[in-house]
């Protein structure tokens, strides 16, 4: 249960499954078919954690680095950046400076998404205006700077703390938003079959659950 836990709060942090954060950027495109987007969607959890994210464990579990053999015999806690450079550094000893700069665009590029997300939530709340994003700007920042001056433990704490609400929060809204979800799937895969059977797809086809579909034009 323990790893269990640990893999959730891990696997949460690494692509934001279920916690509603996403669609937020997803939101952004243009498209006739929100539910296309959220196919899109499905391929980032797909990649990221169970491609990336097991190939990365299975370097560790193989090259089985000194620091990885040190950290399972209850040695001093040791990143898992540390190990993962340690572990390609076995055969690629240059490596290491890659990941470096991978490490560095993904903590930057994961501060400038956050701050996206947040500029959305607050605009919501509180309007979009001028004043009302610089007032964010201003308190996002200083909340970034206190957060540098957190170990790193503590962030990771309150963070994992912030997303179980997330979570929380989001899926409630997916069970209240299922049927409307279904309906959107629906009428999506109505409209790629008549695309795939050269009909004319002009129109959409809006297909009710009980129903056989109706077409209605645009």
């Amino acid at each position: 249960m323990g790893a269990l836990i640990i893999g959730f709060k891990r696997a949460a942090f690494s692509n934001e499954a279920g916690l509603g954060s996403a669609p937020i950027a997803h939101s952004a495109v243009k498209t006739k078919h929100p539910a296309s987007e959220g196919l899109v969607a499905l391929l980032e959890p797909f990649i990221d954690t169970v491609v990336i994210c097991t190939m990365t464990a299975l370097t560790i579990v193989i090259a089985n680095p000194a620091s990885y053999v040190e950290l399972r015999n209850g040695g001093e806690s040791i990143g898992g950046v540390t190990i993962t450079s340690d572990a390609f550094g076995t055969v690629m000893p240059w490596f290491p400076y890659i990941l470096t700069v991978a490490v560095m665009l993904f903590a930057i590029s994961t501060v400038l998404t956050w701050g996206y997300y947040c500029m959305k939530a607050w605009t919501h709340l509180f309007g979009r205006s001028r004043a009302s994003e610089l007032t964010f700007k201003v308190l996002y920042t200083l909340f970034a700077v206190a957060g540098s001056l957190l170990t790193l433990q503590t962030l990771i704490d309150m963070a994992d703390a912030v997303l179980f609400m997330l979570a929380v929060i989001n899926i409630i809204g997916l069970y209240l938003l299922a049927p409307v979800v279904k309906r959107e799937l629906n009428t999506f895969l109505a409209f790629v079959k008549r695309r795939d059977a050269g009909l004319d797809t002009d129109e959409d086809t809006v297909e009710d659950t009980d129903q056989e579909p109706v077409k209605t034009t645009v």
